[in-house]
């Protein structure tokens, strides 16, 4: 668990629990319904919203969720790039804010520690797949830590009468391609994998470095 200072009281990064399904389908709701960063144009339901985060957990891949004062104000995932078992190494992330938490610097948050959780669970590249190449904040936050722009699908997606790019990038996690994942002590994303950082850890709640103000990642399409 990571928490950061604020004016009114600490920001909580921590893992997601089944009663935030609500809070994370209505943060998701207004990113289908009025955003460019999913291309998603029908709200999924919270049975839906929450079949995909047990399909997630099921990975041991990390699904957090920022709170503040009982409220969830964003959450972040990690999934497979694409289902066949082989991707199971590389790993996409998605970050979702509410509208009242942009430009606070807990997208930052979010992400940093997304990448450590998912290092731990033996993950060895992640790629961000960032919807609408005009998502300045999103690609500078990613860059930020450390993801380089790999490529960019042009007029990939058609939402609100018109096209929309979109950009991927990716950063190594732990030792990349260096090694064999066989060879990692960290466990793979497809097995149950134990923490082996304070960062990482589930239990303990350990002082977050402040983000340096910027604009928050939008979510990935």
């Amino acid at each position: 668990m990571t928490t950061s200072p604020s004016s009114t009281a600490p920001l909580v990064i921590r893992p997601s629990m089944e009663g935030d399904i609500p809070a994370i389908q209505q943060i998701y709701e207004h990113a289908v319904l009025h955003g460019t960063g999913t291309f998603e144009t029908d709200v999924p339901d919270r049975a839906e919203m929450a079949r995909r985060r047990t399909e997630v957990l099921s990975r041991s891949l990390p699904y957090l969720v920022a709170e503040r004062d009982g409220q969830v104000l964003g959450y972040a995932y990690a999934n497979y790039f694409r289902p066949r078992l082989a991707y199971r190494y590389f790993v996409e992330d998605s970050i979702y804010l509410s509208p009242q938490a942009q430009g606070q610097g807990i997208g930052r948050l979010l992400l940093a520690e997304l990448i450590a959780r998912c290092e731990a669970a033996g993950a060895r590249q992640m790629i961000a797949v960032i919807g609408d190449s005009q998502n300045q904040g999103s690609i500078g936050v990613h860059k930020t830590l450390g993801f380089e722009q790999n490529g960019v699908l042009k007029s990939a997606g058609w939402k609100f009468g018109r096209w929309l790019d979109v950009v991927m990038m990716q950063r190594q996690l732990g030792q990349g391609d260096t090694t064999s994942p066989t060879a990692s002590p960290a466990a793979a994303p497809a097995q149950t994998a134990t923490a082996s950082t304070p960062t990482a850890s589930a239990t303990s709640a350990t002082p977050a470095t402040p983000a340096t103000p910027a604009a928050d990642p939008a979510p990935t399409a």
